[in-house]
């Protein structure tokens, strides 16, 4: 039974780490980084030589190796499809490794990754289909939709679109009517003048499109004098018409920075105090989920930067080794000021090579942690402190 126990444990590490590699925006251990940018450059060249051998040129005398770079950077889609379908007991901790496998399979990404390789060996057991199997490949143009992670500002366009779904959606379902509509006018004063041209109600959807959507295409046109005028009110429409998707993408860009000065002010003006901690392996709270690990009702984490991800906290969401925590409280009036002080030690200090517990200090002043070249060092009894280390104390009266 033990050794059951811990063979699962040390799958659910292994487990972990995988999740983390192919996670996007991980990159806390070098062989995340190392990921990242392989599958970053597997996809570019994948759809370099995808779109190179379209050209006569580049298939004549480079086909070999565009088909080359081609089938070793599928088999990595399709490697990381894999790990990724291991790993998602992480993505998803609430659910049974198999039951979470299925339902990344089943999501939008999952469904994306697996298109991104399935149809370049499906030819294999199918060849009448090669055709259309090749159609799916523009599943990987999707993939670069992964490299928003590392940009806040495509993400903050992401989060728009999400946001205004709602009315992007009626806009475009306005259009929808008004082709519908554009069309069969059009088919009414044209069809006698142009029988072969507007042949029914819907004959007219390519003209309206284009019209309506740009400034016509010109292989479809009235040529009665009413056809003109219902062309000159509905090329007037469908520029109010494509102007509405802008409008709510405008607006939704200056409520984001409204809500992001809102934030700002509050804080000023309610004197909020905020803080980062990042959090490592060791640390006590590392695994654990928010409701579970007992900060003060004061103290609330208001976000989490887990790589380049910002993740809204929860009571259910779970604390991961490299979090960066901004925690926020609100300052209390009716206590009195801890003053805080930072000490740089150089060679002469004469605290440079003297261990902490022999160090002559205030008993009201107190030690809470040392910076030694970029690392925090909990402050211990029989820690020396050495040159180039950055002390910080507080205590309730001011140093000299």
């Amino acid at each position: 039974m033990a050794d059951r126990n811990s063979l699962r444990a040390k799958i659910n590490r292994f487990r972990a780490k995988v999740f983390n590699m192919v996670s996007t925006g991980v990159i806390d251990e070098p062989i995340n980084r190392f990921y990242d940018w392989i599958s970053i450059i597997a996809l570019l060249l994948n759809l370099a030589a995808v779109f190179a051998i379209t050209f006569d040129y580049m298939e004549e005398h480079y086909k070999g190796l565009l088909l080359a770079i081609e089938a070793v950077t599928t088999f990595f889609f399709a490697v990381d499809y894999v790990l990724r379908v291991f790993s998602a007991n992480e993505l998803y901790p609430k659910l049974s490794p198999g039951k979470s496998s299925i339902r990344y399979a089943l999501s939008l990404a999952g469904i994306i990754d697996l298109l991104s390789f399935l149809p370049y060996y499906l030819p294999v057991f199918f060849p009448g289909g090669a055709t259309v199997f090749r159609l799916f490949r523009i599943a990987r143009i999707l993939r670069l939709f992964r490299i928003n992670s590392y940009y806040d500002q495509l993400n903050v366009i992401t989060e728009i679109i999400v946001s205004k779904s709602q009315q992007l959606l009626a806009s475009v379902f306005i259009i929808f009517i008004l082709m519908l509509a554009s069309s069969l006018c059009m088919y009414s004063v044209e069809h006698d003048a142009q029988p072969d041209v507007f042949q029914n109600a819907f004959s007219g959807i390519w003209w309206s499109a284009s019209t309506l959507l740009t400034v016509g295409y010109g292989d479809i046109y009235p040529v009665t004098i009413m056809g003109k005028i219902l062309g000159i009110i509905i090329s007037f429409l469908g520029v109010g018409m494509v102007a509405i998707p802008t409008g709510i993408i405008s607006a939704g860009f200056v409520e984001q920075y409204q809500k992001l000065k809102t934030v700002g002010d509050f804080a000023e003006e309610e004197n909020i105090h905020f803080i980062r901690i990042r959090l490592s392996q060791k640390d006590s709270w590392t695994g654990k989920k928010i409701v579970d690990i007992g900060i003060p009702k004061d103290v609330m984490i208001v976000a989490i930067q887990r790589g380049n991800e910002t993740i809204i906290p929860r009571g259910q969401t779970v604390l991961e080794n490299g979090d960066i925590l901004v925690m926020c409280a609100e300052k209390i009036k009716d206590i009195s000021p801890i003053d805080l002080k930072e000490i740089t030690i150089n060679e002469g200090h004469s605290w440079n090579g003297v261990a902490i517990k022999d160090l002559d200090i205030s008993r009201q002043s107190y030690i809470f942690m040392i910076r030694r070249k970029g690392k925090a060092l909990v402050p211990k009894g029989n820690i020396v402190i050495k040159a180039g280390d950055i002390v910080l104390l507080y205590g309730k009266h001011k140093y000299i």
